[in-house]
């Protein structure tokens, strides 16, 4: 196989991905950029991704634009920017491969515990915690976003247990990553990264891109709410390993 047909598969296989991702499987589309960077240099596929993740988000929010939840998003963002900041100002500092690792293990931890117990029957009952419990894994969210490319599950672990109905969460979670990818656009102009062949990429990506972000939505709103929070839970899990398999072989 060519070094042109081995990017363009990692490519669409990572657009689909995401795709999927954006149209409501929260958590899956952290497998797109590993998955297009064996192909090419990390730091430039994050930067053709950027601009279709943006595009992707514009579909999945009109999408669910009447399904959301303001206070979560007014208790999360403030400290989703606050974490992409740190993020940017502290990525040389901090050593990925241990976050990767100790993400990817509490969120194997939490996908288990939430699986095991919906598996026994029992009935999950929505619950709670302070506001200032939301900040904090905002903070989380940014920080992992902007060094890692893994703000889901932090974002997921102080969401999830909420139990809000299935397209509520979706919509959350489309507005909240919608606007952290905006908040993540100066850095990588700072880095030079929005070069003519890296925009002509992203532009040959495109129409892949809003096509499976359709896909995610329309096989959204046909999965059973409760089989929903199954898989996201699953997800988690599997995230989480392959998170932890990162950082192993960082």
């Amino acid at each position: 196989m060519s070094a042109d047909a081995f990017y363009y598969g990692c490519a669409i296989v990572a657009v689909v991905i995401s795709g999927l991702a954006k149209g409501g499987f929260a958590g899956a589309g952290v497998l797109a950029m590993p998955i297009m960077a064996l192909a090419i240099d990390p730091v430039r596929s994050a930067a053709i991704l950027l601009p279709i993740l943006i595009l992707q988000d514009v579909v999945s929010v009109w999408a669910f634009r009447r399904d959301w939840d303001g206070h979560i998003l007014a208790v999360m963002l403030p400290g989703a920017a606050a974490g992409i900041g740190l993020g940017y100002l502290f990525a040389a500092q901090v050593p990925e491969t241990m976050v990767l690792g100790a993400l990817g293990f509490i969120s194997v931890l939490f996908g288990i515990q939430r699986l095991w117990t919906e598996r026994r029957g029992a009935i999950v009952l929505p619950s709670s915690s302070p506001n200032w419990v939301g900040a904090l894994f905002g903070v989380a969210s940014g920080f992992t976003s902007q060094i890692a490319h893994a703000g889901s599950p932090p974002f997921q672990m102080w969401v999830l247990p909420k139990r809000l109905p299935r397209d509520t969460l979706v919509g959350t979670t489309a507005i909240t990553f919608a606007v952290m990818n905006w908040m993540k656009v100066p850095a990588y102009a700072a880095l030079g990264q929005f070069t003519r062949a890296n925009l002509m990429a992203t532009a040959m990506l495109a129409p892949v891109a809003l096509v499976a972000t359709l896909m995610g939505v329309a096989l959204v709103r046909r999965t059973d709410p409760a089989r929903f929070y199954r898989l996201i839970y699953a997800l988690m899990v599997l995230l989480g390993i392959k998170l932890m398999a990162d950082a192993v072989m960082g």
